[in-house]
């Protein structure tokens, strides 16, 4: 199989040496080249994926950012073999999944949405590894949710990767669960760690903040992109976390031991319930 990788930061470049670790061929893009250079001297990229070899992709993956991955196809959907299949790996879907659907079906191609859930709160290709995926789930936003061919195809493409589940959805409900299982959690850690007490924290800290700060070290560049493009549904949530918090410092506040002893117990609950 020719793979195709559009982006070589941390997920591309773990897709790439992934492909190739599993003996494919594999063919790269990214706006540095000089990444892709190293990328072939490494031996995980064949060549440079060009105009003039996109055509021969069997699989597509567009592993950027949602805004520079809709540029991407739309500059090139024309040059794509209709044999390809096309997934991309953006962090939101709406926007990127209307464009592509819309190209797929004007140039012949099979396009899919698709989300690795998998990560590290280090970003670029020199932190890649292809065990990235390994034991993660996927998740497909397909055009037709019934079609059983076009998932086992998609499900077989990427085998490689080593993902466990696959989840089927929406565009919509993807971005609306995004908003709260990622983009939260990197909102809130991030604010977090700006405290004062912050710089103070070594032989006071434990599990808690190590696991509870591990993604305020973000990518803010790509974050900022991320949670505008998903704003409806991160203003949401936030307001919903901020409104809660309000009751726990009321709570507090007022030694009111009675009311915060019943939002701790509700959260515990509410966490035995999820996971469920």
């Amino acid at each position: 199989m020719v793979v195709g990788v559009v982006g070589l930061g941390l997920i591309g470049g773990s897709a790439a040496k992934a492909y190739k670790a599993a003996g494919h061929t594999v063919y790269a893009f990214d706006i540095n080249r000089q990444i892709v250079g190293f990328a072939q001297l490494e031996g995980t990229v064949d060549t440079e994926l060009s105009e003039a070899n996109i055509s021969g992709c069997n699989l597509l993956l567009l592993t950027a950012t949602p805004h520079a991955v809709v540029g991407y196809i739309s500059e090139n959907a024309c040059k794509v073999s209709r044999e390809t299949l096309v997934i991309d790996f953006c962090g939101t879907k709406r926007a990127v999944c209307e464009k592509g659907f819309a190209l797929a079906a004007e140039y012949g191609f099979t396009y899919v949405g698709g989300h690795p859930m998998a990560g590290l709160q280090y970003s670029g290709y020199k932190y890649s590894k292809p065990t990235l995926f390994s034991g993660a789930s996927f998740i497909i936003v397909p055009a037709v949710h019934d079609d059983i061919v076009l998932l086992d195809t998609v499900k077989q493409s990427l085998q490689p990767l080593g993902f466990k589940k696959f989840v089927v959805t929406t565009a919509d409900f993807h971005d609306r669960m995004i908003a709260y299982t990622s983009q939260m959690c990197h909102v809130v850690s991030n604010a977090f760690i700006k405290s004062p007490s912050a710089k103070f924290h070594r032989g006071y800290s434990a599990g808690s903040f190590r696991d509870f700060t591990r993604v305020s070290r973000l990518n803010e560049n790509m974050w900022t992109e991320l949670f505008l493009d998903n704003k409806e549904h991160l203003l949401n949530e936030l307001d919903l976390l901020i409104n809660s918090l309000h009751e726990y410092r009321e709570a507090i506040a007022a030694d009111d031991a009675e009311t915060l002893c019943a939002l701790l117990r509700d959260g515990r609950i509410a966490k035995e319930e999820a996971e469920k």
